[in-house]
């Protein structure tokens, strides 16, 4: 089995409005990385997918809702979500997260 390499600088920023940008990092079939930035006050809406996802705050300051819970996510903060929970976030302070997906998202490509 070989190794890929995927260097920051090839993989694309995709805006996705509301102040959110996405950057897809490493993925195989199993596992996806993506890069997730935010302007002060930008959001993603809630929704929901049939992955698996941990997020980790990378800076900034996030509320995050995941389901029926809501709570203020910083720096070194992270959250598992089980498949199927309705989640989304809004920036209050602007910063990064990283999302791990388990299996990838096909329609992140």
């Amino acid at each position: 089995m070989q190794a890929t390499l995927f260097r920051h600088a090839d993989c694309k920023a995709q805006p996705l409005g509301n102040g959110v940008t996405r950057r897809v990092l490493a993925y195989d079939e199993k596992l996806m990385f993506a890069e997730v930035r935010c302007e002060a006050g930008g959001s993603g809406p809630v929704h929901s997918h049939p992955h698996a996802q941990n997020t980790y705050v990378l800076s900034g300051r996030f509320l995050f809702t995941a389901g029926e819970d809501s709570f203020e996510m910083g720096p070194g903060d992270s959250v598992a979500i089980p498949p199927d929970v309705p989640h989304g976030t809004r920036c209050l302070e602007a910063g990064a997260m990283l999302d791990v997906f388990t299996p990838m998202r096909t329609d992140f490509l």
